[in-house]
């Protein structure tokens, strides 16, 4: 698949690993920055979603989508692991869950972007605990790479995502793009309640956050890991 992501926050949170560890399957390992995990709550936008080789369509193409996330590690790599993923196209949710088991959930979502920054709005429907995200955030720096060995790449740099597919078999998909171009970022958050909705509990303390305005991605089949 191709994907373009646009308009991304990354409000992350560190956590005691015992807060995540009964909540991560045992064949991913939780992957700790100086001995905390970290949760990572990121709203964006779709667009350009497509196999390679296929035009992209507006109407299926293009919608928000706001992932709940922490980091981990298995077969000896780095990787991410989704605790949920919203998405504003009911299509690619089916699709995501019945050809990936990944935690798919549909919700009605705004993304709007003006000069001030972008105002972000989701909320999960159908049944199950209420999972709601309202903010506003916007750039507040200059643009950046992160240096190896920092936190912004142990948080950013993550290039597989690790879950259980058929059968309850673990599986890593790999997935393709440059550097992130980071900016620090500042943000009002309204309300959340997305982690909640996962049964973790976030501290009180403010969000470390970053923005990216753009990055372009190519994804693969994914491949069953040996436990």
């Amino acid at each position: 698949m191709r994907q373009t992501w646009l308009h991304l926050l990354f409000a992350h949170w560190p956590l005691p690993p015992g807060a995540l560890a009964s909540l991560v399957p045992r064949d991913f390992e939780l992957d700790l920055f100086d001995g905390r995990a970290w949760l990572g709550i990121v709203p964006f936008r779709m667009a350009n979603v497509a196999p390679r080789g296929v035009p992209a369509l507006p109407v299926v193409s293009a919608f928000p989508e706001l992932n709940v996330r922490t980091y981990v590690r298995a077969a000896g790599r780095p990787g991410v692991y989704f605790f949920s993923l919203d998405a504003a196209n009911r299509l690619a949710v089916l699709a995501a869950r019945l050809a990936l088991r990944l935690p798919y959930h549909a919700a009605a979502m705004r993304c709007d972007t003006t000069p001030a920054g972008v105002a972000y709005v989701s909320r999960r429907t159908g049944r199950g605990p209420a999972a709601v995200f309202k903010a506003s955030y916007r750039p507040a720096g200059p643009v950046f790479h992160a240096r190896a060995g920092s936190l912004e790449h142990f948080l950013t740099e993550r290039y597989a995502l690790f879950a259980h597919g058929h059968r309850g078999r673990p599986y890593r998909l790999d997935i393709h793009h440059g550097p992130w171009p980071l900016q620090v970022a500042a943000a009002r958050i309204d309300r959340n309640t997305m982690a909640a909705a996962a049964g973790i509990t976030l501290p009180p303390m403010a969000p470390v956050l970053h923005f990216s305005k753009r990055q372009d991605v190519l994804t693969w089949a994914p491949d069953r890991l040996t436990t």
